[in-house]
């Protein structure tokens, strides 16, 4: 706020879970995937509403393959309503299964999408979307270790996700697709640019699978 502020190093930056007390709450409107919830939260010096989507979470899957002398990532191409565009996109979905681990749901997601199975799998990054207005994290898998969903095992594909585009990508290509502002998706841009940091040997955290 000034330029008189303190200069930060990177041991500073972590981010201060806690929530605020919630004084009263409501479900303003139930929607068929997601409801928007009112909150009047005390903030210690002031009360304020607050109005935002009560989201289930979402999992995505960055699968990289090796084999072909650069590294290269799967994506796909699928049409999303409310921006009116057909985004270029990592395989993703919800936790919609209560109880369920995300990486089993990481794993149903990259078979059910790609047609692809992993033997691999590291948490790679998560990530706040739009913290202003929904309280949705995503966490992004990496598969590596990849194999070919068998032909007669591969999920049927219907309504918005039939004949999604697909392909691979090189990480250099992909890296170069998301600083020239081609592509938007948050998911895809993030795991892209952390797995090159990683394949630049940038040092960062290790995943946890």
């Amino acid at each position: 706020m000034t330029l008189d502020a303190r200069r930060l190093a990177a041991a500073d930056l972590h981010d201060r879970p806690g929530r605020a007390q919630v004084l009263r709450t409501s479900t303003v409107f139930e929607g068929h995937v997601w409801d928007v919830r009112s909150d009047t939260i005390d903030l210690g010096h002031t009360q304020v509403v607050r109005e935002y989507v009560a989201h289930t979470g979402a999992v995505a899957v960055l699968a990289l393959r090796t084999d072909r002398g650069v590294p290269e990532i799967f994506v796909i191409q699928q049409y999303r309503h409310p921006i009116g565009a057909h985004d270029w996109e990592i395989p993703a979905g919800l936790l919609d299964v209560e109880g369920e681990d995300p990486v089993f749901a990481a794993q149903r997601e990259l078979a059910e999408e790609a047609d692809l199975l992993a033997d691999s799998w590291e948490e790679l990054i998560a990530f706040t979307p739009s913290p202003g207005g929904l309280d949705e994290v995503i966490t992004v898998y990496l598969a590596t270790d990849l194999a070919d969903v068998l032909e007669g095992e591969r999920h049927l594909r219907e309504d918005e996700e039939a004949g999604m585009p697909c392909g691979w990508v090189a990480v250099d290509e992909a890296v170069d697709a998301v600083l020239a502002g081609q592509i938007h998706n948050a998911a895809l841009m993030l795991a892209v640019l952390t797995l090159d940091a990683r394949l630049r040997g940038v040092p960062g955290r290790a995943g946890r699978r």
